[in-house]
């Protein structure tokens, strides 16, 4: 009896990680074909080692490598309520009533001040739309779909949880402006989805590249120039850009159904 339990729960465990695998890939798939529809032709980059772009490229590629390899290596954690990247319980984070998942908003203590880049609603619509359709038929109340008026890549903080830096409201408005002066000179930015992930604390993340404009660390680091009193360790790597599309919460409706996917997008 013990053995075929076991193989049981085995059993329900591999479907689970499989449809969470196989969903990822449609939610790429789908957004990986729209954005071959809206965007023009990458420009041609030069092979040479000492070409910042491909550097950062090649950096982008192996961190979103590692982070792809997180659900497999670890699990899915958020089944079993576990913590997630700031330590914090899902029910610490999230509130089902009458069917409406919602975030449990609270004041940062201490106080935060993050410098974000924004995706347009013109972009982060469709992408929410293309989330949600393939998301909704295997989950119900138990996921979260980030709102798409909010999508945006964290980018520096000058301050954060971890390492908190005091200041004034003139000390404030100084760093806005340091702030605005760079984006000014960096931005816009056109960048390209590279692929859609599912780490095992139970996040979807659109992890993109810039297609045309500054880097991440460049950006990053002209950030660093105008913010010398921010924490030394940011809370991301400096090749990442990253937006959080949705939070699973718990399991799928049907794990089985994840046959039917694989028959649709065999990997």
């Amino acid at each position: 009896m013990a053995t075929a339990t076991t193989s049981s729960t085995r059993s329900k465990n591999w479907r689970t990680v499989v449809l969470f695998w196989t969903i990822s890939l449609t939610v790429f798939y789908s957004l990986f074909q729209m954005g071959l529809r809206n965007s023009p032709s990458p420009p041609s980059l030069s092979s040479s080692s000492s070409d910042p772009v491909v550097t950062y490229a090649e950096q982008s590629t192996r961190l979103y490598d590692k982070m792809e390899r997180d659900l497999q290596e670890n699990g899915p954690v958020f089944l079993k309520q576990g913590e997630t990247s700031q330590s914090l319980s899902l029910s610490d984070l999230f509130t089902l009533k009458d069917g409406v998942i919602s975030p449990v908003l609270k004041v940062a203590n201490p106080p935060v001040r993050a410098n974000v880049l924004h995706l347009s609603t013109d972009y982060s619509v469709p992408v929410s739309e293309v989330v949600k359709s393939v998301f909704s038929p295997y989950f119900e109340n138990t996921i979260w779909y980030q709102d798409s008026n909010m999508y945006h890549f964290s980018m520096f903080h000058a301050s954060h949880h971890i390492v908190s830096v005091p200041a004034t409201e003139d000390e404030v408005e100084a760093e806005a402006a340091a702030v605005k002066a760079v984006a000014n000179k960096l931005c816009p930015l056109e960048i390209v989805l590279d692929r859609v992930l599912l780490t095992s604390t139970g996040v979807l993340l659109g992890c993109w590249k810039v297609n045309s404009g500054d880097d991440p660390i460049t950006i990053r680091s002209k950030l660093r120039s105008v913010l010398p009193r921010a924490p030394e360790k940011q809370l991301y790597d400096a090749a990442i850009l990253h937006t959080s599309l949705a939070r699973l919460l718990g399991p799928p409706i049907s794990p089985t159904e994840a046959s039917f996917l694989l028959f649709l997008f065999p990997c």
